[in-house]
């Protein structure tokens, strides 16, 4: 069936903006005066607003999955206010044998560690484990550090850190996924069943904010298995590609799995809808825990430059051992040491694997050496940002800023000055670190302050246009994905996912999703 598109604007990149757009079959046919002049049924977008389905580049649908189903501690500003809701969450669960959820906002407490006692005056019977809003940090009970036997006499894991008291005990904040192995290795394992519900309330979520595509880029044992039986139930919804994290310990004996696993999705009936060719690795930590790996020490602990999870050796064989096998690389760094070392090593898979196509990529990129700014480029390195992130907000003032000084703080998120290097970037929500919704981000970098506020624009002359930030969280991210013949524009010949807003982007600030449009058929959110 043929369906025209009109009363209203659209925008493309590479088109620009335009009236009229006519699909069929699932495909866009026309553009403009073209479709325009074609007839079929016509959907009046009264006034709105038409544009590609958003695609984000960098997000955890199933850790988002899952702490909807625990205590809901995201946004709560006071420590009483999140003892509060563990305790609500405590009462009506009383089965539960553990309590995970998160996000907790670490910069309500200065320094950012917060005390396991603080959790005992509301559950001491059993183990709980909070995530904080960057997820790089955990808060736990007396009970978790109990059940993993973590004491005075622990030692910190290479890779992570155990807050400590005065005398040495633990205080309840642990840092970095090797640390909080240490307590979660004692908890129930989720399973497939478990994280299919995960994976039902992640897609609804992402329909609701306007994404037709998106990227699972911390996927461990059981989550591919959850994702192929999502997707031949049909619970999987959007289009999903996934990045198989692997670590300095565990990334050759993950080659066979992970081989299969992009065997098996490859044979699923409707191969568009879940992929698996991307390799996650995580460099360092993250600036507001003080674990981002950093060229100059922190200014807060002058002994510190921060976590360098892997050794150049051993990330250079990882990284072109997967390379060779046809994986894209999808690198975390934040810190600038972290950054020289990812680029350090993709400079050397380049140089001794054969030619392809391969668009590694660089997550976060927050602090960028000067010297390393133009390297990106060189090496046709994507810079995948949080746009959400590009302002001042709580944690850069309350936690980074402290740790790092004013002038590195400043020079984070350099995306006008990687732009006019030439650089691909794509944007990414990082959800549940923070949201999924793509209005709430794309104008963020753009004004560099949250729209309709009166505080300072962060670092102005890194601010972009709205046009670039809309391509970035369009067909920045399809060709991240090597999806760009498919997804991300309103080319002829490509999918018609749609999203229709009820005004302009372009004209306004405060704007809602009217309609969401899949292969060419609207889809609800429930």
């Amino acid at each position: 069936m043929r369906i025209i598109f009109k009363g209203g604007s659209a925008w493309s990149p590479g088109l620009g903006l335009f009236e009229g757009l006519a699909i069929e079959n699932g495909r866009i046919l026309a553009v403009g005066p073209e479709a325009l002049k074609m007839t079929g049924e016509v959907i009046d977008l009264d006034g709105g607003f038409l544009l590609p389905g958003f695609i984000d580049g960098h997000a955890h649908p199933i850790f988002a999955g899952r702490e909807a189903q625990g205590p809901k501690v995201n946004n709560l500003q006071s420590v009483e206010a999140i003892k509060e809701e563990v305790a609500r969450f405590a009462k009506e669960n009383p089965s539960e044998s553990w309590i995970i959820g998160g996000a907790y906002e670490a910069a309500i407490i200065s320094g950012g560690d917060f005390d396991a006692h603080w959790l005992d005056e509301v559950v001491s019977d059993r183990p709980v484990v909070l995530h904080a809003v960057d997820h790089h940090t955990i808060w736990v009970n007396s009970k978790a550090l109990e059940i993993a036997g973590i004491t005075a006499k622990t030692k910190d894991p290479d890779g992570g850190t155990i807050a400590r008291r005065e005398d040495g005990s633990p205080k309840g904040t642990l840092r970095e996924p090797i640390a909080f192995d240490l307590i979660l290795k004692h908890a129930p394992a989720d399973s497939v069943e478990s994280d299919l519900k995960a994976i039902k309330y992640a897609c609804q979520e992402l329909i609701s904010a306007g994404v037709t595509t998106a990227t699972e880029c911390w996927v461990e044992p059981p989550m591919a298995e959850a994702y192929i039986a999502a997707a031949k139930s049909g619970a999987l919804t959007i289009d999903m590609h996934l990045a198989f994290l692997v670590t300095p310990q565990n990334w050759q004996e993950q080659i066979a799995y992970i081989q299969e696993m992009r065997a098996q999705i490859s044979k699923l009936p409707e191969p568009k809808r879940l992929k698996a060719n991307t390799i996650k690795f995580l460099t360092d930590g993250a600036l507001s825990s003080g674990t981002a790996a950093m060229l100059d020490p922190y200014l807060d602990n002058p002994e510190s430059t921060g976590l360098k999870i892997w050794d150049d050796t051993n990330l250079i064989e990882a990284i072109s051992a997967y390379d060779l096998l046809n994986f894209q690389v999808h690198v975390h760094a934040i810190g600038d040491s972290a950054i020289n070392q990812s680029l350090n090593a993709i400079e050397a898979m380049v140089k001794a694997n054969p030619k392809w196509d391969r668009r590694p990529v660089i997550v976060h990129a927050q602090l960028i050496a000067p010297t390393d700014l133009a390297r990106f480029k060189e090496l046709d390195v994507i810079a995948n940002f949080q746009p959400l992130w590009t302002y001042l907000d709580p944690m850069n003032k309350e936690l980074i800023e402290p740790r790092i000084g004013a002038a590195r703080n400043n020079r984070q998120y350099q995306l006008r000055t990687l732009l006019d290097l030439n650089t691909k970037i794509s944007f990414g929500s990082d959800w549940p670190v923070t949201s999924h919704k793509p209005l709430e981000a794309i104008f963020i970098p753009v004004l560099r302050k949250i729209p309709g506020t009166s505080e300072q624009a962060w670092n102005i002359t890194e601010a972009i246009t709205i046009e670039e930030s809309l391509t970035a969280y369009t067909a920045g991210s399809a060709y991240q994905l090597f999806r760009e013949k498919e997804v991300g524009s309103l080319d002829v010949g490509m999918r018609a996912n749609l999203v229709i807003l009820d005004k302009s982007p372009f004209l306004d600030t405060d704007l809602q999703i009217v309609a969401l449009w899949r292969d060419g058929e609207e889809i609800k959110s429930s």
